[in-house]
C-alpha cells in the first residue's frame, strides 16, 4: 500500500475532533494568560503550587505571539513590556532570558520578536542586535534562529553571504537537506532559512514532495531519531516551509488530527501527545492551526 494511502487510513480510523470551537479557543487563551506572572513576564508552563513562578524571555515572547494568533490581548501589556525591556543587555547589545542573565543568540532573536510584536520602537535594539547575531551565529541552528529574528526587523546580517554559503554546504545534490526519517524536518527548516537569507530553491516541487513523504502515520512530523513519533516543534518547522512555498501538506486533516492529539484538558498543548501543556507546544499548535485556515 502506498505510504500516503496508509497515512490517510490511519487518520481515518483514529479520527479526533480537530476544529476547535469558540469554547476550546477561550480555554486555550485562559491557559496562556495564566502563565503571566506579577513581573509581566510569562513562564513556560504552569508549575505545581509549591514551585515558584520563573518568567523567561523565551516563554514571554512565545506567549505574546500565541495570544496574537488566538486573537487575545496580553493581560498586563505594560508590565510585559517592562519585563522584555529588563532583559536587554545594553553592554552586550543582546537579550538575556532573565533580567541580569547571560545573553545568547536564541534569546536575542526571540527578544527582537517580542519587541516587534509589542509594537515597541526598534531603534534602540536593531543595530546592536544585528551586530551581536552577526558576530556570534556560527552553527546552522544559530543561523536559523538569527535569520528568523532579523526577518522581523526586515534586515539582513552583514554576514548574510557567509550564512548562505554555510546553509548551502549542508544541502543535498537534489536540493533537499538531511536524510532518513528526519529529512522532512531538516529540509523544512533549512529551506526556510535559505529563503529568509534571500536564497532560492531550484526544485520547489521536489522540496514539497520530500515534505509530503515525511508525514508520519499520526499526521505529524518527527525528528530523525524515530521513524514513528511526531512532535509539534518539528511539525511547525515543516509547516513554516509549506507556508513560505504557498503550499499545504498532502493530508491537511492529518496535521489537524495530530494537533488535536496534543491538546490537554487545561486548554494547552503538549509538545507531543501525552506530554504536559507548555507554551511552546501551545504556540506551535496555535500558529499551525492558523496557517491551515488560510
Amino acid at each position: 500500500m502506498p505510504r500516503y494511502s496508509l497515512v490517510a487510513l490511519v487518520i481515518l480510523f483514529n479520527a479526533i475532533p480537530v476544529h476547535a470551537g469558540d469554547d476550546a479557543v477561550k480555554r486555550t487563551i485562559t491557559y496562556v494568560r495564566k502563565l503571566q506572572t506579577s513581573t509581566g513576564g510569562f513562564t513556560s508552563m504552569a508549575p505545581p503550587p509549591t514551585v515558584p513562578l520563573v518568567p523567561t524571555l523565551r516563554a514571554t515572547s512565545t506567549s505574546i505571539r500565541a495570544l496574537h494568533y488566538l486573537g487575545s490581548e496580553i493581560p498586563d501589556k505594560q508590565a510585559c513590556i517592562k519585563f522584555v525591556e529588563s532583559c536587554w543587555d545594553a553592554k552586550a547589545g543582546a537579550f538575556t532570558d532573565t533580567p541580569a542573565g547571560k545573553a545568547d543568540i536564541f534569546t536575542t532573536a526571540v527578544g527582537i520578536m517580542a519587541v516587534t510584536e509589542l509594537g515597541l520602537p526598534t531603534e534602540k535594539y536593531a543595530k546592536p542586535a544585528i551586530r551581536y547575531l552577526s558576530d556570534n551565529a556560527k552553527t546552522f541552528e544559530d543561523i536559523r534562529i538569527a535569520a528568523a529574528g532579523l526577518e522581523r526587523l526586515k534586515a539582513l546580517s552583514p554576514k548574510n553571504a557567509d550564512w548562505l554559503t554555510a546553509v548551502k554546504k549542508i544541502q543535498n545534490a537534489d536540493g533537499t537537506f538531511g536524510k532518513g526519517p528526519g529529512q522532512a524536518r531538516a529540509t523544512g527548516g533549512a529551506s526556510v532559512t535559505l529563503l529568509r537569507l534571500g536564497g532560492k530553491l531550484d526544485d520547489v516541487a521536489g522540496i514539497i514532495k520530500t515534505l509530503n513523504h515525511g508525514q508520519r502515520q499520526n499526521g505529524g512530523y518527527g525528528k530523525d531519531d524515530d521513524e514513528i513519533a511526531s512532535d509539534l516543534e518539528t511539525t511547525y518547522r515543516v509547516m513554516r516551509c509549506y507556508v513560505m512555498l504557498k503550499a499545504k501538506p498532502a493530508y491537511v486533516e492529518g496535521v489537524r488530527s495530530f494537533i488535536a492529539k496534543c491538546r490537554n484538558e487545561d486548554g494547552g498543548y503538549g509538545i507531543a501527545p501525552g506530554q504536559p501543556s507548555s507554551i511552546s507546544g501551545t504556540y506551535f499548535a496555535t500558529i499551525v492551526t492558523h496557517w491551515l485556515k488560510q
